[in-house]
């Protein structure tokens, strides 16, 4: 089916759309335009809004806004948000009344045209994404990159072509009601994450599962060998299954780390030194790449992009240097591993951690054993600041004033206490180990914050 396809079937039907971010306002145009009768409902007023409501309006969309848009949900097809659970009481009184429930990325996955190549996991996501579709494009690979990594695709559909290929990062949310499933299958790992929203670690893994559940005999999954929950899952794949092992463990078919070196089942790809984003969570995300791209991109391609390719922003992002001391912007970092991950990067004496947010119910307990040798400094900001504090506290290694913790109610004034106990030698990092809704709408917002913050001392 293709887009206009799909587009031509809603003719006339009802359709509620859930959510009226800056992601869903393309779907909202694009249905709009395809003459369904389009409702859009969000927990915002109109006011809240902004100049997005008369725009809708204008589109003919009826909006149904407040406290109580998820009531009485009716029509033919209903697209969920994401961040809506599919077991939502509205959503499940809608699907009895006859709708059928579907996503943005559901549809996607049912028009695209061209190959896809998907990337889930606990961490490293983003970069994995950004790394495959960098490789593809040196490769001379016309490339749609998108999905959870803030690029809706789907009024891009019927721009696509059959040579092309689309590279999607998907989150647990949008893998929770997916039947499709994508060629190349990616799981950089798996650790608690999103326990606020799922019910508990196996119904976040069961998510992630979904990527490839269904694929055939000849789509690959590629998973890492040194990560058990992800390791596990190869007993469920009905594929061709590559792993990627950092531990210098030969793995048949698959990625591993020898001497220094990447290697495909024996064959080297690249040196670890050609890497140019610093940490070892890089190197298992280029190994999960290179993985993926086997006999897609040769080996000497993967390492000129290797060489060239800065990263993403709000990874281990250097913001400035002033007076000797570097300003990293690592707000990606939503989960304690994540943050531990960035820390092996620098060496301890010389941290300064600005770490604390949203608490999604996960566990700092790892994070608190580590943190006493792993910072000079940790400054807490945020509503899980005292989570993060008693597990410091907890820990075997912690002495009063190793490491020096101090709390704050705001960014700004975390920044500027940096700024003045900092030393030339020193390195100030933002890499909060949790999500950043107490205080900002995502993580890229936290980050580009920090950022002014930082550019302004």
């Amino acid at each position: 089916m293709t887009l206009q396809q799909y587009l031509a079937s809603l003719r006339g039907k009802q359709v509620t759309v859930i959510g009226i971010g800056v992601s869903n306002r393309p779907l909202l145009r694009l249905l709009a335009g395809a003459g369904a009768e389009v409702t859009a409902r969000d927990k915002k007023t109109e006011e809240q809004l902004g100049d997005i409501a008369p725009q809708l309006k204008e589109w003919g969309v009826r909006l149904v806004l407040g406290e109580n848009y998820m009531e009485d949900i009716s029509g033919d097809v209903v697209f969920r948000t994401p961040g809506l659970r599919p077991d939502h009481p509205g959503l499940l009184a809608a699907k009895e009344r006859g709708a059928e429930i579907t996503s943005e990325m559901e549809v996607f996955f049912e028009v695209c045209p061209c190959p896809m190549i998907a990337v889930t996991g606990s961490d490293g996501k983003t970069t994995t994404t950004s790394v495959i579709a960098e490789m593809l494009r040196a490769a001379g690979k016309t490339v749609w990159l998108g999905g959870n990594i803030g690029t809706p695709l789907l009024d891009q559909a019927d721009k696509m072509a059959n040579d092309h290929v689309a590279v999607l990062e998907l989150s647990s949310f949008q893998l929770m009601s997916m039947k499709k499933t994508p060629h190349v299958a990616v799981i950089t790992n798996l650790s608690p994450n999103h326990l606020d929203w799922h019910r508990d670690f196996a119904e976040y893994v069961e998510a992630k599962c979904n990527l490839f559940k269904n694929q055939g005999k000849d789509d690959v999954l590629v998973l890492n060998f040194d990560n058990p929950p992800s390791c596990e899952l190869a007993e469920k794949a009905s594929g061709q299954v590559r792993f990627f092992s950092r531990k210098s463990i030969p793995v048949v078919g698959g990625v591993w780390l020898k001497d220094g070196m990447l290697l495909d089942n024996g064959e080297p790809i690249m040196a670890t030194a050609d890497i140019r984003i610093p940490g070892d969570h890089n190197v298992e995300n280029y190994m999960a790449a290179c993985a993926a791209l086997k006999g897609l991109v040769a080996p000497e391609i993967m390492a000129k992009v290797a060489r060239e390719f800065n990263g993403v922003e709000h990874r281990l992002e250097l913001t400035r240097e002033l007076d000797g001391v570097k300003y990293y912007n690592d707000s990606i970092a939503s989960s304690p591993s994540r943050t531990l991950a960035g820390l092996k990067c620098f060496p301890s004496d010389k941290i300064i951690l600005i770490a604390g947010g949203y608490d999604k119910q996960i566990p700092f307990d790892a994070l608190g054993a580590a943190l006493p040798t792993a910072v000079r400094v940790l400054l807490l900001c945020g509503a899980t600041a005292d989570k993060i504090e008693a597990a410091v506290k907890a820990a075997p290694d912690y002495a009063p004033g190793k490491p020096e913790l101090v709390h704050f109610d705001n960014l700004d004034d975390t920044v500027a206490y940096a700024r003045k106990i900092a030393k030339a030698g020193d390195l100030v990092l933002l890499s909060p180990a949790c999500a950043s809704f107490d205080q900002f709408p995502n993580f890229a917002a936290r980050g580009r914050y920090f950022k002014e913050l930082v550019n302004k001392l």
